[in-house]
């Protein structure tokens, strides 16, 4: 296949050379007239060969290379991509049957995530370019990994800035109303076709098994925006006085109490609330406290008023916090930095007249890569503190 050529600017030359694959509109010298939304492009910076990407003149991130090298991109190509993606996750595999199977530019497809739970998938497809080589990733997805079932759980508003709609629906075989996960000793369901974005928030798998380790015999554990209860739960298997979940949302805490009874906990409590409404009023102390909010800044423009949020959230969950006491802050948001954290908790310290130490950074685990040339892959950032 001839691919049309589009000329980048000195600006979107640099990113080549740095390897980062996203060129936006300002970037672009010209746009062929005749190009079509989500077509594979060869992009040069005068005479020189920069990449393989598509385009797509509508979104603010124009292009998205898929090779610094001069290659067709056909079944062969994404094929070997799924593969290699699969081989970096067979060591997971071990103590899991639920990892993230492709994290989109992490594994050089842009605009595709692929979870992989107990043989079955769920896949986001939220570029037009991913959108237009669809039939290409579900047969090679059905060659390789062979699964069960595959559903859709694309993400609507990546779609709605493409110019694409969204359909939600079982792609291939069967996908059942809910399947069993487990990582280390701890079980889970997963209800893919109603829960928030793929199915589960693999990326905290590790940070859960950590925070759960500093639990003592007779802790009290407050899990604030605990979704499905993972780190609640997690600390439950070690043998904990007690468990608060809370959450505003009733489907989140059915799943809660799912998972509590097939992983045999027996002291909690599960609180519809909404957590800062929660915090106003509640009066029991803790020994360990988990607060781990949605995105709060999605965009650069919504930072100050999420740290103001952040800040709400760690000052009052301190006053709660017994002394020697663990508090796990952790933010999933691209825009809020490590520092951006450690500083709103040393504010909220100050305010409070409280002295903590440092126990534990946190990120994403190993399956959701952190590419250095792409900063933007680097987006879940968290501390443990301890009350001195």
């Amino acid at each position: 296949m001839v691919y049309k050529k589009v000329e980048i600017t000195k600006e979107g030359y640099e990113k080549i050379l740095s390897k980062n694959p996203w060129i936006y509109n300002k970037e672009i010298k010209k746009i062929p007239k005749d190009i079509t939304p989500g077509e594979l492009v060869k992009v040069y910076y005068k005479n020189t060969f920069c990449g393989v990407g598509y385009i797509n003149p509508k979104s603010k991130i124009t292009i998205r290379i898929l090779s610094f090298e001069d290659v067709q991109v056909n079944e062969d190509f994404i094929k070997e991509k799924i593969e290699k993606a699969f081989d970096k996750r067979k060591e997971l595999l071990k103590i899991t049957n639920a990892v993230r199977l492709v994290h989109a530019e992490a594994d050089g497809l842009p605009g595709l995530i692929i979870d992989y739970y107990d043989g079955y998938l769920s896949l986001q497809i939220n570029t037009y370019g991913m959108e237009r080589l669809r039939e290409i990733i579900l047969k090679s997805l059905i060659d390789i990994i062979k699964p069960k079932g595959i559903i859709e759980k694309s993400d609507e508003r990546a779609r709605e800035k493409e110019g694409l709609q969204t359909e939600k629906k079982v792609l291939f075989g069967e996908v059942p109303e809910k399947i069993l996960i487990f990582e280390y000793d701890v079980k889970f369901l997963v209800t893919l076709q109603e829960s928030q974005k793929t199915g589960f928030y693999l990326d905290q798998r590790a940070n859960r098994k950590l925070t759960s380790e500093h639990v003592k015999e007779g802790f009290k554990v407050l899990d604030l925006f605990c979704n499905a209860g993972g780190f609640g739960i997690h600390c439950g298997k070690k043998g904990t006085e007690f468990i608060k979940f809370v959450d505003i949302s009733s489907f989140a805490l059915s799943q809660v109490e799912e998972n509590a009874k097939i992983n045999d906990l027996k002291n909690y409590e599960i609180v519809k609330d909404d957590v800062f409404d929660f915090l106003k009023k509640e009066k029991d102390k803790y020994d360990l406290i988990i607060l781990d909010p949605p995105p709060f800044a999605k965009s650069k423009n919504e930072k100050h008023d999420a740290l103001r949020g952040f800040k709400y959230l760690i000052l009052n969950s301190l006053k709660l916090l017994n002394q020697k006491g663990y508090l796990a802050i952790f933010s999933c948001s691209q825009n809020i930095t490590l520092e951006d954290l450690i500083n709103t908790t040393y504010d909220s310290l100050k305010d409070t007249k409280n002295m903590a130490e440092f126990v534990h950074f946190f990120t994403q685990d190993k399956d959701h890569p952190y590419i250095l040339n792409i900063p933007t892959s680097f987006y879940l950032k968290g501390l443990m503190i301890r009350k001195v």
